[in-house]
């Protein structure tokens, strides 16, 4: 039997994160899967973790964070408790924004095979698909990936998406808290981290839409960042293979 957290990070998405909760409550109810959402709430200024807290739902928890530090150190948070809890077995990361839609949860929660695992919703191939996004950031997203495929040398087509199930196998067997990663390159880290820990790796075609309410966290910072540690983690695989594997898997 399966048990899956659903980690969602926030920061000012106090009106996103309501009409999310609302549609998970409806799908819970149509699939009869059994899970629960951890929200980790980096301290908004807007007050999105006590507008959940006021929503009263006793399968959704919060995780408070004392302020704004990254989509990497929040998931990191988000893991530990998920460990911690020693009842889950398998984690399901998606953003608050509604860019991820639950319409595609099913297919995400069907790919879920035993073991090392990790499932990738994915944009870029066959049936996967963008949104309301101008063609500069599906060129950016398309080459990001594409330059993250050729440094790393990981046979996948979506490296920098954020919707993702791992399994609490595969967590337990990477060296979470070595790494450092904050922004979407995380991302690309834990791909890195899973590969090396030689987890089976599923691509499900996904819908991805850009958000409608809030603002983009996508700065020019987060890009530089992502080119400049896929860099990093190109060269040392080529040069040092062994330490970089050591340096994540346990």
């Amino acid at each position: 039997m399966k048990k899956i957290a659903i980690l969602i990070p926030t920061y000012n998405e106090a009106i996103s994160i309501v009409e999310l909760l609302d549609k998970l409550k409806k799908f819970r109810i149509d699939s009869k899967e059994d899970f629960d959402v951890i929200v980790i709430d980096d301290n908004s200024p807007d007050g999105t973790a006590e507008i959940v807290d006021k929503l009263q739902i006793d399968w959704v928890s919060i995780l408070r964070r004392p302020g704004k530090g990254g989509l990497g150190a929040a998931y990191r948070a988000g893991f530990a408790q998920v460990l911690n809890a020693s009842k889950y077995t398998h984690v399901i990361t998606m953003d608050a924004d509604g860019s991820h839609r639950v319409e595609d949860l099913e297919k995400m929660i069907s790919a879920i095979e035993p073991g090392k695992l990790i499932v990738l919703g994915t944009r870029w191939i066959p049936g996967g698909s963008v949104v309301n996004w101008p063609k500069r950031r599906q060129y950016l997203s398309r080459a990001g990936t594409a330059y993250a495929k050729l440094a790393l040398r990981i046979p996948l087509n979506d490296l920098t998406g954020g919707f993702r199930v791992y399994s609490v196998e595969l967590l337990k067997a990477l060296k979470l808290t070595d790494m450092q990663a904050t922004g979407y390159c995380y991302q690309i880290e834990m791909a890195l981290a899973a590969h090396l820990a030689g987890a089976n790796a599923v691509e499900v075609p996904i819908t991805f839409v850009e958000r409608i309410n809030g603002v983009s966290k996508m700065s020019q910072a987060i890009v530089i960042e992502a080119l400049l540690q896929t860099t990093r983690w190109g060269l040392s695989r080529t040069f040092r293979p062994n330490a970089d594997k050591l340096h994540y898997v346990k």
